[in-house]
């Protein structure tokens, strides 16, 4: 008779599955949507908004780990990259993941519902996108549209806890969240698709043996010029947007420095290695940190 595994064993696959020894993950959505929060709020949010945020980008990464990887195991398989992962070395089962998945996603729901009515409609819809993003690579040319829109619903979410009151009779969606967030969101939609594309070269010979549609391959030999101007068109309008909110010279030094790291990555990823752009790409959450660490010292400083 098999063995049980050991429940420190079962454990350990789940945070291989969850990917909690690479953070880098989550860093990516939270920098965006704290900017937001602080920008929502003209500073400290509160230490209640602040934590639900934090832990429910945490929870919500790791339930969107399951979910993709549970999409792409039979693909996954084939990559060298990727062919260990607890779900595709059958691991972790098919079931296991799904309701891993689906409890972490209840925990973060559980946490917006402390916040208002505005903010809990839009984390249902960033629910659906975050769990279509997997399917996306089977028929769109860039699916990384789809995965920048989904990492980039906690800015409208964001204004939405901030603005639309601190309880259930709070303001919809429409007078909670303003034009200049949805236009944020869409700033940073270019992000992703920077830092994601760069994600995309490192598997591009897997991706085109398995025809899977990544923008590395969409984009073809204009992939590194693509991804240098995905960067300046978010940092350009996260400059001007930031600017007609009441930011100043202060933020603007975040989006410079943010800028030299975006020149970096193109000396990292010009040459089209593996190594390079997948260093480009785990390295971005610094660039998000200092456009965050704009917003907080230009409003701390006012």
């Amino acid at each position: 008779m098999t063995a049980l595994p050991a429940p420190t064993s079962r454990l350990a696959l789940y945070l291989d599955l969850i990917r909690w020894d690479r953070p880098a993950g989550w860093l990516l959505l939270l920098w965006p949507s704290l900017s937001a929060l602080w920008i929502a709020a003209d500073g400290f949010p509160g230490w209640h908004l602040l934590a639900v945020f934090v832990l429910g980008t945490i929870l919500m990464r790791s339930a969107g780990c399951c979910v993709n990887d549970v999409a792409d195991r039979e693909f996954d398989r084939h990559v060298k990259r990727t062919a260990h992962r607890p779900v595709t070395s059958g691991a972790v089962s098919v079931a296991e993941a799904l309701w891993l998945g689906a409890g972490l996603a209840l925990l973060a729901f559980v946490l917006v519902l402390s916040t208002n009515p505005a903010a809990v409609q839009l984390s249902v819809a960033g629910l659906l996108v975050s769990i279509g993003y997997p399917f996306a690579k089977r028929v769109l040319a860039m699916p990384q549209a789809v995965l920048g829109v989904a990492f980039s619903f906690g800015i409208p979410m964001a204004f939405a806890a901030a603005l639309g009151g601190s309880d259930w009779g709070g303001a919809a969606v429409g007078a909670a969240v303003p034009a200049q967030a949805w236009w944020l969101l869409l700033g940073n939609l270019f992000w992703v698709l920077a830092y994601d594309t760069e994600y995309a070269m490192v598997d591009r010979d897997d991706d085109v043996r398995l025809d899977i549609k990544t923008s590395a391959l969409t984009l073809g030999r204009f992939d590194v010029a693509a991804v240098m101007g995905f960067y300046a068109a978010y940092l350009l309008s996260w400059a001007w947007l930031g600017l007609t909110l009441g930011l100043g010279k202060v933020y603007l030094l975040g989006i410079a420095a943010a800028g030299l790291q975006a020149i970096w990555h193109y000396t990292l990823i010009h040459t089209r290695t593996r190594d390079g752009c997948f260093k480009a790409f785990r390295q971005n959450h610094w660039l998000g940190f200092s456009v965050f660490a704009g917003v907080v010292l230009d409003l701390a400083l006012r």
